[in-house]
């Protein structure tokens, strides 16, 4: 199988653990910071994480995009205020939510491995990489829904996932589109 280079690894001559360790921090940082940018609608909000999600997946590769993500929750769950609206800390977690969070790092972690795969250039590749794990993403955040809340499965798919379909879409083409820009931009300044 080929494995296909991720674009900060292409970036960056070393891997050394500082130098990923400085991802992880950015990385959490920007989905943390992603989070406070939403639109509040129940019982799930809608939010710029996906994108950043999907950015960090698509540029990062899979063990290190899911690292990243497992930092955020960490981040979130010891009490810093990284969840939409400034939530923090394991009751945040354990709500509606919940189930989209811990999906977080997979979608991370899926996206990265796609990319490996072989679909780390062009539009239509990068397109799929972020589009999928982010359609996945609903799995386990509308089985949260409709198991902790008093919403019957259908209600909870019509509340925790029609709505964020057609963001969905256009946060993946915005991610294929910055990360197609840049490995262009690459690409051309090193032959």
């Amino acid at each position: 199988m080929t494995v296909s280079t991720p674009l900060m690894r292409a970036l960056g001559g070393d891997d050394t653990l500082l130098r990923q360790g400085a991802l992880v921090l950015f990385g959490s940082l920007l989905v943390g910071l992603s989070a406070q940018i939403s639109v509040p609608m129940y019982p799930v909000p809608m939010t710029l994480q996906t994108l950043m999600i999907s950015l960090i997946g698509l540029t990062y590769g899979a063990r290190l995009a899911g690292v990243t993500l497992l930092a955020y929750l960490a981040q979130g769950a010891a009490g810093l205020p990284v969840f939409a609206g400034g939530g923090a800390g394991i009751l945040y977690m354990a709500g509606p939510t919940g189930g989209f969070l811990l999906g977080f790092a997979a979608m991370a972690f899926l996206t990265g491995w796609l990319v490996e795969r072989g679909l780390s250039r062009g539009f239509g590749r990068l397109f799929l990489a972020a589009f999928i794990p982010a359609l996945l993403l609903f799995v386990p955040g509308v089985l949260w829904l409709w198991m902790i809340t008093p919403l019957d499965l259908n209600a909870a798919i019509l509340g925790g996932a029609v709505p964020f379909q057609l963001g969905g879409i256009v946060k993946s083409a915005v991610a294929a589109l910055i990360v197609t820009g840049a490995w262009a931009t690459w690409c051309a300044r090193n032959g």
